[in-house]
């Protein structure tokens, strides 16, 4: 998973709402249209505690969504929710994201790392820590920041990679003063060199010899997690129950993990709440789901936890789909749905405010932010049924018909997802106003990726967007033309020249952040993704369960999690 934004389908991952459906008439006033961020969005809710006041040992029972075949979340195939949380419990990150994005060395690994100009290019030093080791017993060296950049710099297509970003820009990487050591020489500029091995932009690193030829990329992780290089290890992973069991490593250098294991149970978001009323687990995701939230805070043993991150819901527009191949038509349906009222709907209840997101890069509290969508932005339901003329979409009746073929198209969503099925609704009755039909299609949850998403089997789908925090190369996975999750299928030489550009300009901040608002405004005109809302990041955990909650644009820190005494 690379410096990137992954996708989220499900409940607790995603904005979830069980509420009944809201007219969809007019939107709201631009005043409303315009409100700003919750403030303090990028807080940390976790309760945090120094872990020397936490109680020794202890099982978290966590709630994922999908219970993975790929465990190796660098390929294309692991790049969900479920499986990078359990990865990432379990592989080396150099970094720690704090509240405001800003990265720091993780000391178990990385002792510091410096960037520099070095003959007109940028070189970055890595120092490793002698005492990392992977948990098989080999030491974690500059091999494995050598294997893994060669596996993400998309030079060999065998590599089935969601993206290359960063790592293809890399010329070289050499051994330094020692194993400990790695010298990296960049071709041309990265900005956001500290994404790279960076849990916070969901690229855990994996060991040398897992990562270096393409069929062991591939295939290593897949049923299996072989080798593992943090503070817990597997302890067991039950395909029947859907559950992995991590357990503590008597074998880890740093701090000591306070709990001994952790259990994640991969299971349907509408299950979560039940099960989190009834001790089964200790933390899951509420996301937007509105039921969710109301039931998770009449347990007495627990407490919501409320943050906000660099993630949006969002509608996903399938170029590739015959019906909307056209640009003119996917323009046509942004501005027939009508965005105030989903997030509105979506959000009911949550005690959080509801605002529509204006950029695909930036979020509202995020420095460089701004509306970039123009026409397509705003509800215009008149405007929508011009522009589906012009593509040769006749009204005939009430559906538009071209050669002889209805606007029928079908919106994919997983099961047991409220906030999907609630915007199903919204959405069939929105377009209807302009002559389109839409098709509802629930399939099962873990289904939902691998076997309609990914291959392109859909017209229109509704998932939630997971940040990091590089705006620009953390969405190049998504945007770029060649980008291994562009679900979209759209892109455009304009784009991905801005989106390089503006990971690229190290020197320039103030200039960077201008390209990547260019790129927005580029990536509105292609139409493939619609942001709906921010979505807040709302937990439901156990009220003695201490460093772990609503964790903003944080990273987790798996053996600082604990039980109060």
């Amino acid at each position: 998973m690379k410096v990137s934004r992954y996708p989220v389908a499900l409940v607790a991952t995603l904005a979830v709402s069980s509420l009944a459906l809201t007219a969809c008439g007019g939107s709201d006033s631009d005043d409303d249209a315009q409100q700003k961020a919750p403030e303090g969005t990028t807080a940390l809710n976790i309760k945090a505690t120094d872990p020397a006041k936490l109680k020794q040992g202890g099982t978290m029972n966590w709630a994922i969504t999908t219970f993975a075949t790929q465990w190796n979340v660098a390929e294309i195939d692991g790049l969900q929710a479920g499986p990078t949380e359990v990865m990432k419990s379990l592989m080396p990150s150099l970094w720690h994201s704090d509240t405001h994005g800003v990265q720091h060395p993780n000391k178990a690994y990385l002792l510091d790392a410096s960037s520099a100009t070095v003959k007109g290019k940028q070189v970055v030093t890595w120092h490793l820590n002698p005492k990392a080791k992977w948990s098989d017993g080999t030491p974690i060296t500059w091999k494995d920041i050598a294997a893994n950049t060669q596996a993400l710099d998309g030079h060999d297509k065998a590599y089935k990679v969601s993206s290359t970003v960063g790592f293809d820009q890399v010329e070289d990487v050499k051994k330094g003063k020692d194993d400990y050591e790695a010298v990296m020489t960049f071709a041309k500029p990265f900005a956001d060199w500290k994404g790279m091995f960076n849990a916070s932009a969901n690229q855990p690193m994996y060991p040398a010899k897992y990562v270096s030829d393409p069929k062991t990329f591939n295939t290593a992780y897949v049923n299996k997690i072989p080798v593992t290089g943090n503070a817990f290890k597997v302890g067991n992973i039950d395909k029947s129950a859907k559950t992995v069991t991590v357990v503590a490593d008597p074998k880890w250098w740093g701090d000591k993990p306070k709990l001994d294991k952790i259990t994640f149970h991969a299971m349907d978001t509408g299950s979560m709440p039940g099960a989190f009323a009834n001790g089964e687990v200790d933390y899951f995701d509420v996301g937007g789901d509105a039921s969710a939230y109301k039931q998770a805070s009449k347990v007495s043993a627990g407490e919501i936890r409320e943050a906000g991150g660099p993630n949006y819901r969002q509608l996903t527009f399938n170029a590739g789909s015959a019906k909307l191949k056209d640009p003119k038509v996917r323009q046509a349906l942004f501005m027939a749905t009508d965005r105030a009222t989903i997030a509105k709907s979506d959000l009911k209840g949550l005690g959080w405010k509801p605002s529509t997101m204006d950029n695909h890069l930036l979020i509202a509290n995020q420095k460089g932010y701004q509306d970039n969508s123009g026409k397509l932005g705003k509800y215009d339901p008149k405007e929508a049924g011009k522009l589906l003329d012009e593509a040769g979409w006749k009204l005939s009746g009430k559906t538009r018909k071209k050669d002889g073929k209805e606007l029928s198209l079908r919106f994919i969503i997983p099961s047991s997802t409220p906030a999907a099925t609630n915007e199903g609704s919204m959405l069939t009755q929105m377009y209807q106003q302009v002559g389109v039909k839409l098709q509802v299609q629930a399939v099962p949850s873990n289904d939902f990726f691998d076997k309609y998403i990914t291959p392109g089997d859909f017209d229109v789908t509704p998932y939630t967007l997971l940040g990091t925090p590089f705006p620009a190369s953390g969405s190049t996975n998504v945007y770029s033309a060649k980008g291994g999750n562009n679900d979209a299928h759209v892109g455009s030489k304009k784009l991905d020249d801005l989106l390089n550009a503006a990971s690229s300009n190290a020197a320039d901040p103030a200039g960077a952040l201008k390209q990547t608002n260019q790129a927005d405004a580029e990536a509105w005109q292609l139409a493939g993704v619609l942001p709906l809302y921010q979505r807040p990041d709302i937990a439901a955990i156990k009220k003695n369960l201490a460093n772990m909650g609503a964790l903003g644009m944080t990273d987790v820190v798996y053996e600082n999690i604990g039980f109060t005494k």
